[in-house]
């Protein structure tokens, strides 16, 4: 079973940015894809950005050039960058690993002024 644990969340202005990281324990986490979802209330989850092993991107429509996710094989970590927050991003963030489909216990990204 793999230990996903995410940080970096927290409170930001409109038109700010954050960094979200994730630390995967438990899996050869080179070989599997990653991706970060996220939960605003009332809604379901949604996938926000994923990258395979290959290191091919996808994005959310409604984040496509103001997120990058990106990965380092070697500190078995992955990230989300975001940048010109939207009040509309405020959720929580949750990491997955491709291996189990173990998911951390959520990071919370609130966007208001």
């Amino acid at each position: 079973q793999a230990e996903v644990v995410e940080s970096g969340g927290g409170l930001v202005q409109p038109g700010g940015s954050l960094r979200l990281s994730c630390k995967v324990s438990g899996i050869e986490f080179r070989f599997y894809p990653m991706a970060w979802y996220r939960q605003a209330p009332g809604k379901v989850r949604e996938l926000v950005a994923s990258i395979d092993n290959g290191f091919v991107r996808k994005y959310l429509d409604s984040v496509k050039g103001r997120f990058t996710i990106s990965r380092d094989n070697g500190e078995q970590a992955v990230y989300l960058d975001m940048n010109n927050l939207k009040p509309e991003d405020t959720a929580v963030y949750y990491c997955w690993e491709g291996r189990f489909a173990s998911w951390g216990q959520g990071t919370q990204v609130t966007v208001s002024s």
